[in-house]
């Protein structure tokens, strides 16, 4: 299963041909397992200017597994993956993000993303990048 970020599904929505964007629609067509975390879900409704456009995402949205922040301990995982970034120096912007991180690392799943934050964790944590 390969979680796509929210920064994947703007561009795909959007109809943009990121690199990032072009690889999540490869996947759809080639019917690979897709997922996506609460938090992405949350992020791609509340960016949407009508409830009638959320309305629709959101059956589309559905259709895809979700993997969930299920108890404390993914909470504190996003803690100490953002305190592993901030060892080695760098920055996570968002805890967002390491909230995105802790269900893709306690699943092994990698994330699809464009997203440099990302690309900072999984230079010092257990975060996959597809």
């Amino acid at each position: 299963m390969i979680v796509v970020d929210t920064s994947v599904w703007i561009d795909v929505l959007a109809g943009r041909h990121s690199d990032a964007a072009l690889r999540c629609l490869a996947l759809l067509e080639s019917a690979e397992p897709v997922a996506l975390t609460d938090i992405i879900y949350t992020e791609l409704l509340q960016g949407l200017r009508s409830d009638r456009e959320a309305r629709l995402l959101d059956e589309h949205l559905r259709a895809f597994p979700i993997l969930r922040l299920s108890t404390l301990d993914d909470f504190s995982l996003a803690a100490q993956l953002y305190r592993q970034a901030r060892r080695r120096g760098l920055t996570i912007r968002k805890t967002l993000d390491c909230l995105i991180a802790a269900p893709c690392v306690r699943t092994n799943a990698p994330l699809l993303h464009a997203d440099a934050d990302f690309d900072r964790l999984a230079s010092c944590t257990a975060l996959r990048i597809y």
